[in-house]
Protein backbone atom coordinates (compact mmCIF):
# COMPACT_ATOMS: atom_id res chain seq x y z
CA UNK A 1 0.00 0.00 0.00
CA UNK A 2 2.87 2.36 0.75
CA UNK A 3 3.95 2.30 -2.88
CA UNK A 4 0.43 3.21 -4.02
CA UNK A 5 0.19 6.05 -1.49
CA UNK A 6 3.47 7.45 -2.82
CA UNK A 7 2.17 7.16 -6.37
CA UNK A 8 -1.07 8.99 -5.60
CA UNK A 9 0.90 11.74 -3.83
CA UNK A 10 2.84 12.38 -7.07
CA UNK A 11 6.00 13.72 -5.38
CA UNK A 12 7.67 14.29 -8.76
CA UNK A 13 5.10 17.04 -9.37
CA UNK A 14 6.47 18.96 -6.42
CA UNK A 15 8.94 20.37 -8.94
CA UNK A 16 6.18 22.87 -9.80
CA UNK A 17 6.87 24.46 -6.44
CA UNK A 18 10.01 25.98 -7.89
CA UNK A 19 7.62 28.87 -8.51
CA UNK A 20 7.63 29.41 -4.73
CA UNK A 21 11.40 29.82 -4.82
CA UNK A 22 11.61 32.04 -7.94
CA UNK A 23 10.69 35.40 -6.28
CA UNK A 24 12.90 34.83 -3.24
CA UNK A 25 16.27 36.01 -4.67
CA UNK A 26 14.70 39.26 -5.86
CA UNK A 27 12.90 39.77 -2.55
CA UNK A 28 16.07 39.15 -0.53
CA UNK A 29 18.03 41.53 -2.78
CA UNK A 30 15.36 44.14 -2.06
CA UNK A 31 15.84 43.75 1.69
CA UNK A 32 13.54 40.90 2.70
CA UNK A 33 14.81 38.52 5.36
CA UNK A 34 15.01 34.82 4.50
CA UNK A 35 14.71 32.44 7.41
CA UNK A 36 15.78 29.20 5.75
CA UNK A 37 14.14 26.80 8.21
CA UNK A 38 10.85 28.69 8.14
CA UNK A 39 10.86 28.93 4.37
CA UNK A 40 11.71 25.24 3.96
CA UNK A 41 8.88 24.31 6.32
CA UNK A 42 6.40 26.40 4.33
CA UNK A 43 7.60 24.82 1.11
CA UNK A 44 7.22 21.34 2.60
CA UNK A 45 3.75 22.16 3.89
CA UNK A 46 2.63 23.30 0.46
CA UNK A 47 4.04 20.11 -1.08
CA UNK A 48 1.77 18.15 1.25
CA UNK A 49 -1.20 20.25 0.12
CA UNK A 50 -0.29 19.50 -3.50
CA UNK A 51 -0.36 15.79 -2.78
CA UNK A 52 -3.67 16.10 -0.95
CA UNK A 53 -5.17 17.76 -4.02
CA UNK A 54 -3.72 15.11 -6.35
CA UNK A 55 -5.22 12.35 -4.23
CA UNK A 56 -8.61 14.09 -4.12
CA UNK A 57 -8.54 14.52 -7.88
CA UNK A 58 -7.71 10.85 -8.44
CA UNK A 59 -10.58 9.78 -6.16
CA UNK A 60 -13.10 12.03 -7.89
CA UNK A 61 -11.93 11.18 -11.42
CA UNK A 62 -11.44 7.44 -10.90
CA UNK A 63 -14.32 6.40 -13.18
CA UNK A 64 -13.24 8.67 -16.04
CA UNK A 65 -9.59 7.68 -15.57
CA UNK A 66 -10.47 4.03 -16.14
CA UNK A 67 -11.51 4.95 -19.68
CA UNK A 68 -8.28 6.81 -20.39
CA UNK A 69 -5.32 4.75 -21.63
CA UNK A 70 -2.84 7.12 -19.98
CA UNK A 71 -4.56 7.35 -16.59
CA UNK A 72 -6.21 3.99 -16.01
CA UNK A 73 -3.15 2.72 -14.12
CA UNK A 74 -3.51 5.36 -11.40
CA UNK A 75 -3.89 3.77 -7.95
CA UNK A 76 -7.62 4.39 -7.40
CA UNK A 77 -8.65 3.93 -11.03
CA UNK A 78 -6.80 0.63 -11.27
CA UNK A 79 -8.16 -0.64 -7.96
CA UNK A 80 -4.71 -0.91 -6.42
CA UNK A 81 -5.80 1.57 -3.72
CA UNK A 82 -9.28 1.79 -2.23
CA UNK A 83 -11.24 5.03 -2.21
CA UNK A 84 -11.39 4.91 1.57
CA UNK A 85 -7.61 4.60 1.96
CA UNK A 86 -7.05 7.36 -0.57
CA UNK A 87 -9.58 9.62 1.18
CA UNK A 88 -7.98 9.14 4.60
CA UNK A 89 -4.55 9.79 3.11
CA UNK A 90 -5.75 12.94 1.34
CA UNK A 91 -7.36 14.27 4.53
CA UNK A 92 -4.21 13.57 6.56
CA UNK A 93 -2.05 15.41 4.03
CA UNK A 94 -4.52 18.30 4.03
CA UNK A 95 -4.45 18.74 7.81
CA UNK A 96 -0.67 18.40 8.01
CA UNK A 97 -0.09 20.75 5.09
CA UNK A 98 -2.35 23.48 6.44
CA UNK A 99 -0.85 23.19 9.91
CA UNK A 100 2.72 23.52 8.61
CA UNK A 101 1.86 26.37 6.23
CA UNK A 102 0.09 28.27 9.00
CA UNK A 103 2.92 27.75 11.48
CA UNK A 104 5.66 28.75 9.05
CA UNK A 105 4.07 31.53 7.05
CA UNK A 106 1.34 32.96 9.25
CA UNK A 107 -2.16 34.09 8.23
CA UNK A 108 -1.23 35.26 4.73
CA UNK A 109 0.33 31.94 3.75
CA UNK A 110 -2.58 30.07 5.30
CA UNK A 111 -5.06 32.23 3.36
CA UNK A 112 -3.22 31.60 0.10
CA UNK A 113 -3.14 27.89 0.84
CA UNK A 114 -6.89 27.99 1.41
CA UNK A 115 -7.42 29.80 -1.89
CA UNK A 116 -5.27 27.19 -3.64
CA UNK A 117 -7.40 24.42 -2.17
CA UNK A 118 -10.64 26.20 -3.09
CA UNK A 119 -9.51 26.72 -6.68
CA UNK A 120 -8.55 23.08 -7.06
CA UNK A 121 -11.79 21.80 -5.54
CA UNK A 122 -13.78 23.99 -7.93
CA UNK A 123 -11.62 22.76 -10.81
CA UNK A 124 -12.09 19.10 -9.92
CA UNK A 125 -15.83 19.36 -9.26
CA UNK A 126 -16.63 20.73 -12.69
CA UNK A 127 -14.95 24.01 -13.59
CA UNK A 128 -12.38 22.05 -15.62
CA UNK A 129 -15.12 21.32 -18.14
CA UNK A 130 -15.60 25.01 -19.01
CA UNK A 131 -13.28 26.32 -21.77
CA UNK A 132 -10.97 29.17 -20.67
CA UNK A 133 -12.20 28.89 -17.09
CA UNK A 134 -10.24 25.65 -16.87
CA UNK A 135 -7.05 27.28 -18.14
CA UNK A 136 -7.34 30.28 -15.84
CA UNK A 137 -7.87 28.04 -12.82
CA UNK A 138 -4.93 25.85 -13.83
CA UNK A 139 -2.67 28.86 -14.22
CA UNK A 140 -3.79 30.37 -10.92
CA UNK A 141 -2.02 27.55 -9.12
CA UNK A 142 1.34 28.78 -10.41
CA UNK A 143 0.56 32.38 -9.48
CA UNK A 144 -0.47 31.36 -5.97
CA UNK A 145 2.91 29.67 -5.62
CA UNK A 146 4.64 32.95 -6.48
CA UNK A 147 2.54 34.76 -3.87
CA UNK A 148 3.30 32.12 -1.23
CA UNK A 149 7.01 32.49 -1.93
CA UNK A 150 6.69 36.22 -1.32
CA UNK A 151 4.59 35.67 1.81
CA UNK A 152 7.16 33.31 3.31
CA UNK A 153 9.75 36.10 3.21
CA UNK A 154 7.24 38.87 3.99
CA UNK A 155 7.83 40.63 0.65
CA UNK A 156 5.43 42.53 -1.59
CA UNK A 157 5.55 41.14 -5.14
CA UNK A 158 6.31 43.51 -7.99
CA UNK A 159 3.45 44.17 -10.42
CA UNK A 160 5.72 43.35 -13.35
CA UNK A 161 6.83 40.10 -11.72
CA UNK A 162 3.20 39.13 -11.24
CA UNK A 163 2.43 40.02 -14.85
CA UNK A 164 5.32 37.88 -16.05
CA UNK A 165 4.32 34.98 -13.80
CA UNK A 166 0.67 35.14 -14.84
CA UNK A 167 1.53 35.14 -18.54
CA UNK A 168 3.97 32.25 -18.07
CA UNK A 169 1.36 30.24 -16.14
CA UNK A 170 -1.22 30.83 -18.89
CA UNK A 171 1.37 29.82 -21.49
CA UNK A 172 2.01 26.50 -19.73
CA UNK A 173 -1.72 25.86 -19.26
CA UNK A 174 -2.57 26.56 -22.91
CA UNK A 175 0.31 24.28 -23.93
CA UNK A 176 -1.16 21.54 -21.75
CA UNK A 177 -4.56 21.86 -23.43
CA UNK A 178 -2.94 21.88 -26.88
CA UNK A 179 -1.07 18.66 -26.15
CA UNK A 180 -4.24 17.04 -24.84
CA UNK A 181 -6.23 18.13 -27.87
CA UNK A 182 -3.87 16.44 -30.32
CA UNK A 183 -3.35 13.35 -28.17
CA UNK A 184 -5.45 10.21 -28.06
CA UNK A 185 -7.18 11.53 -24.96
CA UNK A 186 -9.78 13.36 -27.05
CA UNK A 187 -12.76 15.41 -25.98
CA UNK A 188 -14.60 12.48 -24.42
CA UNK A 189 -12.38 12.41 -21.35
CA UNK A 190 -11.99 16.18 -21.09
CA UNK A 191 -15.12 17.96 -22.42
CA UNK A 192 -13.51 21.42 -22.26
CA UNK A 193 -11.32 20.44 -25.20
CA UNK A 194 -14.36 20.70 -27.45
CA UNK A 195 -14.21 24.45 -26.84
CA UNK A 196 -10.70 24.80 -28.27
CA UNK A 197 -9.02 24.54 -31.64
CA UNK A 198 -5.34 24.10 -32.41
CA UNK A 199 -5.34 27.51 -34.11
CA UNK A 200 -6.77 29.26 -31.05
CA UNK A 201 -4.34 27.54 -28.69
CA UNK A 202 -1.39 28.33 -30.95
CA UNK A 203 -2.33 32.01 -30.93
CA UNK A 204 -2.98 32.04 -27.18
CA UNK A 205 0.42 30.45 -26.49
CA UNK A 206 2.20 32.91 -28.77
CA UNK A 207 0.47 35.88 -27.09
CA UNK A 208 1.31 34.63 -23.59
CA UNK A 209 4.91 33.89 -24.59
CA UNK A 210 5.30 37.45 -25.88
CA UNK A 211 3.79 38.97 -22.74
CA UNK A 212 6.05 36.82 -20.56
CA UNK A 213 9.21 37.97 -22.32
CA UNK A 214 8.16 41.62 -22.42
CA UNK A 215 7.14 41.65 -18.74
CA UNK A 216 10.39 40.03 -17.66
CA UNK A 217 12.43 42.49 -19.71
CA UNK A 218 10.58 45.48 -18.23
CA UNK A 219 10.85 44.09 -14.70
CA UNK A 220 14.59 43.54 -15.15
CA UNK A 221 15.08 47.16 -16.22
CA UNK A 222 12.79 48.75 -13.64
CA UNK A 223 13.62 46.77 -10.51
CA UNK A 224 16.18 48.46 -8.31
CA UNK A 225 17.71 45.19 -7.12
CA UNK A 226 20.04 44.62 -10.09
CA UNK A 227 23.62 45.82 -10.48
CA UNK A 228 23.80 48.55 -13.10
CA UNK A 229 24.68 47.13 -16.50
CA UNK A 230 23.70 43.58 -15.52
CA UNK A 231 19.92 43.95 -15.58
CA UNK A 232 19.26 41.84 -18.69
CA UNK A 233 21.90 39.15 -18.20
CA UNK A 234 19.25 36.52 -17.47
CA UNK A 235 17.05 37.51 -20.42
CA UNK A 236 18.66 35.22 -23.06
CA UNK A 237 18.04 32.17 -20.89
CA UNK A 238 14.40 33.12 -20.33
CA UNK A 239 13.88 33.79 -24.05
CA UNK A 240 15.52 30.53 -25.11
CA UNK A 241 13.52 28.49 -22.59
CA UNK A 242 10.18 30.00 -23.64
CA UNK A 243 10.89 29.65 -27.35
CA UNK A 244 12.22 26.11 -26.96
CA UNK A 245 9.10 25.10 -25.01
CA UNK A 246 7.01 26.66 -27.79
CA UNK A 247 9.04 24.74 -30.38
CA UNK A 248 8.54 21.44 -28.55
CA UNK A 249 4.80 22.10 -28.33
CA UNK A 250 4.51 22.84 -32.05
CA UNK A 251 6.85 20.17 -33.41
CA UNK A 252 6.38 17.31 -30.93
CA UNK A 253 3.04 18.03 -29.31
CA UNK A 254 4.77 18.36 -25.93
CA UNK A 255 3.31 20.18 -22.96
CA UNK A 256 0.66 17.83 -21.54
CA UNK A 257 2.82 17.65 -18.43
CA UNK A 258 5.18 20.60 -17.79
CA UNK A 259 6.98 18.37 -15.31
CA UNK A 260 7.73 15.71 -17.95
CA UNK A 261 8.81 18.34 -20.49
CA UNK A 262 11.23 19.86 -17.99
CA UNK A 263 12.64 16.55 -16.76
CA UNK A 264 13.20 15.25 -20.29
CA UNK A 265 14.62 18.40 -21.89
CA UNK A 266 18.32 18.95 -21.29
CA UNK A 267 18.02 22.33 -23.00
CA UNK A 268 15.42 23.56 -20.51
CA UNK A 269 17.46 22.27 -17.58
CA UNK A 270 20.57 24.06 -18.85
CA UNK A 271 18.53 27.23 -19.32
CA UNK A 272 17.30 27.00 -15.73
CA UNK A 273 20.84 26.54 -14.42
CA UNK A 274 22.15 29.34 -16.63
CA UNK A 275 19.37 31.66 -15.51
CA UNK A 276 20.11 30.93 -11.85
CA UNK A 277 23.80 31.77 -12.28
CA UNK A 278 23.06 34.84 -14.40
CA UNK A 279 20.51 36.09 -11.87
CA UNK A 280 22.94 35.63 -8.98
CA UNK A 281 25.54 37.64 -10.93
CA UNK A 282 23.05 40.35 -11.91
CA UNK A 283 22.06 40.72 -8.25
CA UNK A 284 25.71 41.15 -7.28
CA UNK A 285 26.03 37.84 -5.44
CA UNK A 286 28.82 36.54 -7.69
Amino acid sequence: MLQQLIRIARPRHWIKNVFIVVPVPFAVAAGAELEVARFAAGLAGFCLLNSSVYAFNDIFDAEADRLNPNKRTRPVASGALSRRAASVFSAALLVAGLAICGASGGPTTLLLAGIYLGVNVAYTLGAKHVPLVDVFLLSSGFLIRILIGCALVAATPSSWLLSCSTALALFLSFAKRRAELISIEGTGHRPALAGYTIQFLDQAMAICAGITLLSYAIYSQEAAVFVAGRELVGMPFVAFAILNYLRLAYTEGAGQSPVDVTLHSAALQLCAAGWAVATAWSLGWL
